[in-house]
């Protein structure tokens, strides 16, 4: 009998890549059949609270309040390597002018939002979802917009002006490490022997999207909202390569780091440990 397993992702260019095997069935799953559920990231991490689903991506921001559920596995991340979130604005301000300003940010529970209460703890958020964020602002209904996804690409079309970087400044602040934005997690109580199962093929759908690139990169298009051939390859590398593979080991430092400081700054309730699934 197939056991049945939910894999939640973002409906963006990013994830579509990674899970592009699983879901054109290039790979042989034996006996877990995955079905495919897509809706934004803060829905998920909302669902992910609630421990509704097998696997999901979430915000490594978000994994701080479901550790108690799923573990992280070592492959999947978004990580920004002196790059990530942009915030953006109408005008061309200067960082210090975004103190006290109203912010249109893609969810509270976003690693974005941590990480930009890390880099500036005075603002007034407003949460809008992500992929509204860019007219937000155009229209006026805030004074700047936390950009993710494939707006950090986007932006400028719109006349909107770069403000800061939050990836160029997690990199600035650690030495160099990259910014843990997303990664999947995988409930436990699936137990050891099914976990490491599904992970196992989850990895290799990120591996064999890396190895048939083209044929990848079409199925990520039908999800790159605006994005041309070109910034939908770019965006996709930024965000799917190697590290996706696994973390690596200045990733995971980052990963922890990122969580410790969200505590000691008062952003994140409780102290968490990290731990990955070992293959």
């Amino acid at each position: 009998m197939a056991r049945t397993i939910r894999v939640a992702h973002s409906p963006d260019s990013d994830d579509a890549f990674m899970f592009y095997a699983l879901a054109e069935n290039l790979i042989d799953t034996g006996d877990i059949e995955f079905v495919h559920e897509l809706q934004d990231i803060e829905t998920l991490n909302r669902r992910a609270l609630r421990g509704e689903l097998e696997v999901t991506a979430v915000s490594i921001h978000a994994y701080a309040y479901i550790a108690d559920k799923y573990a992280l596995l070592p492959h999947g991340a978004s990580m920004g390597e002196g790059y990530g979130p942009r915030v953006v604005a109408g005008d061309p301000l200067q960082p210090a002018d975004l103190r006290g300003r109203r912010i249109a940010i893609p969810g509270e529970m976003t690693s974005a939002y941590l990480a930009l209460r890390m880099y500036m703890p005075d603002f007034e958020p407003v949460t809008v979802p992500f992929d509204e964020i860019i007219e937000y602002v155009v229209a006026g209904n805030a004074d700047a917009g936390l950009i993710i996804h494939e707006g950090q690409l986007t932006f400028g079309d719109a006349g909107l002006h770069l403000i800061v970087d939050l990836g160029e400044w997690w990199a600035g602040e650690t030495g160099g490490l990259p910014l843990p934005l997303g990664g999947n997690v995988i409930r436990r109580d699936l137990g050891d022997d099914l976990i490491r199962r599904v992970s196992k093929l989850l990895r290799e759908s990120i591996a064999y999207g890396l190895d048939h690139r083209a044929p990848a990169l079409a199925h990520a298009m039908q999800y790159g909202r605006d994005l041309d051939e070109s910034q939908t390859d770019e965006f996709v590398g930024m965000y799917v390569n190697q590290r996706t593979l696994d973390y690596g080991e200045d990733g995971r430092r980052s990963v922890q780091l990122f969580l410790d400081r969200g505590f000691e700054e008062g952003l994140i309730e409780n102290r968490v440990q990290v731990d990955f699934v070992e293959d």
